[in-house]
């Protein structure tokens, strides 16, 4: 129902002094406590902005003497490089007057309206998942963060470094290696002879074969990974699977996304509940939809739709 819609349901609940963040970000502490957002005076509003080099999938706003003069979403053209944040210091309730479905909408209202806006500017960590590969970014800076924590079962010759974080009933076989920060989730089996890599979150009830390396990559709840695998900088969804011999290795690689070109260096983006036979290779950029079904021995590149079977 828009961003508007969601901070009305705080509409009589809040003081008159409160912060605004998204939900859906990653953001440092510091992002916010070393800006000049918490020092804006009483009965002003102010936003967070920050530099970016690319902002064409976010609202861009322009800045004249410390004050906001505009805010305009996925601009055409090269405007500014500040982005809202969307964090805001609100010191006042006026704002409940403005708003309707888009808070964005409501804050150029109050500045149309001869309202100032403040414009408080942060270099810290601050990052919204725009594309599926950004999905990658917030997992390495979350994990960075994560305590390390063993409550499985780790057998012989297994080597354990930096902040590794093992969930309960998971199994670490014989002979794997794990370097952190890497975070395992519940009932999960590994290996043996496995390596996992850094920044790697592997969910609840994930089964990862012998000789399997994972490398940067995101195995949601309930994935299987067969033998002799090799996964980089890629991405499963809940409950698909591949076969032993899976590769997906990272690149550069071009990506069409909704009339977008993007050169990124990722490797496979796998939707869920997807089943893919032995010996597959994805190729760098390869985004495999919802419910496919792929037969072995197949190379994989670009986009394939959901649902689909490629035999």
């Amino acid at each position: 129902l828009g961003t508007g819609d969601a901070l009305k349901q705080a509409e009589g609940k809040t003081d008159d002094r409160f912060l605004v963040l998204s939900g859906d970000n990653v953001i440092e502490a510091d992002t916010i406590s070393d800006s000049e957002l918490l020092n804006v005076g009483e009965n002003e509003t102010a936003i967070l902005i920050k530099p970016q080099q690319d902002v064409s999938k976010q609202g861009v706003v322009t800045v004249e003497n410390g004050m906001v003069t505009d805010i305009i979403e996925k601009p055409g053209e090269e405007i500014s490089n500040l982005v809202n944040t969307g964090i805001y210091a609100f010191h006042d309730l006026d704002i409940f007057a403005f708003i309707d479905r888009d808070l964005t909408s409501g804050l150029i209202s109050m500045i149309q309206q001869g309202k100032h806006v403040k414009a408080c500017e942060t270099h810290g960590a601050w990052l919204d998942a725009v594309y599926p590969w950004d999905i990658l970014g917030l997992n390495d800076i979350v994990l960075k963060a994560n305590p390390a924590k063993i409550e499985g079962k780790i057998e012989r010759s297994v080597t354990i470094e930096g902040h590794v974080s093992i969930g309960k009933n998971s199994v670490i076989r014989a002979n794997s290696y794990v370097k952190g920060p890497v975070i395992i989730g519940d009932n999960c089996e590994i290996g043996p002879n496995a390596c996992i890599f850094p920044s790697t979150s592997i969910g609840n009830d994930v089964t990862i074969g012998a000789f399997t390396e994972i490398k940067n990559s995101l195995l949601l709840d309930m994935v299987k990974i067969g033998s002799f695998s090799a996964i980089q900088n890629s991405i499963f969804d809940v409950g698909s699977y591949a076969e032993g011999g899976f590769i997906a290795r990272s690149e550069d690689a071009d990506i069409q996304i909704g009339g977008e070109h993007h050169r990124v260096k990722v490797g496979a983006m796998v939707g869920e509940n997807c089943e893919m036979g032995s010996n597959v290779i994805a190729y760098p950029g390869t985004i495999i939809g919802n419910r496919c079904k792929i037969k072995s021995m197949k190379e994989l590149s670009g986009k394939i739709p959901d649902g689909s079977w490629v035999v």
